[in-house]
């Protein structure tokens, strides 16, 4: 099962974590901006993507090695304009490779400053077509809480659709088909 290691849009561009990249993130946070070749905010990391994020991809990197590279963690990028350089904005990612029926959960955060620009959609639309090129993917879920209005309106416009609760109370379960909902 091969993956893409980089996509691309016109704003964004992501990168699958290495176990390199998380190494040096749990290690020396400030020197994953020269590992990534851009700015990364002193408050990096952001949101759900914390600590034991990092050690939870650590982990299913060193145990899958370069074949699990891209079903974890993926750092979003914001590509140099005339309004800055290259810059980290957030993260996102799948919680591993598809389960045997063919569903893959994904998860993404962007840092404060970075938020309201559109970047947590186009991260997840970027996530939701990437997997779907993949034939053993099927269903993509996530899981939010309604204390997180923003969360829900991004997974809805990115063809989500509510499937009740999730498995921790709180969470609300999320889901999206190869074939989007109406």
């Amino acid at each position: 099962m091969n993956i893409q290691k980089t996509l691309q849009t016109h704003r964004l561009t992501l990168i699958a974590s290495t176990l390199a990249h998380i190494r040096t993130e749990l290690e020396s946070p400030e020197q994953l901006a020269s590992l990534l070749n851009a700015e990364v905010s002193s408050e990096w990391p952001t949101g759900e993507y914390d600590r034991d994020a990092m050690e939870f991809f650590r982990a299913r990197l060193e145990e899958g090695g370069e074949e699990v590279e891209g079903w974890y963690g993926w750092y979003a990028l914001r590509v140099a304009d005339a309004e800055g350089p290259r810059a980290l904005v957030g993260a996102g990612g799948y919680f591993g490779p598809p389960d045997s029926e063919g569903t893959v959960e994904i998860g993404y955060s962007v840092l404060p400053q970075w938020q309201r620009r559109g970047y947590a959609s186009e991260i997840v639309q970027m996530l939701v077509e990437h997997a779907f090129e993949l034939p053993e993917v099927k269903r993509i879920i996530a899981h939010t809480t309604e204390a997180n209005p923003a969360s829900i309106a991004v997974l809805l416009r990115c063809g989500f659709h509510r499937a009740g609760t999730g498995p921790e109370t709180g969470k609300l379960r999320f889901e999206r088909s190869q074939i989007p909902c109406a």
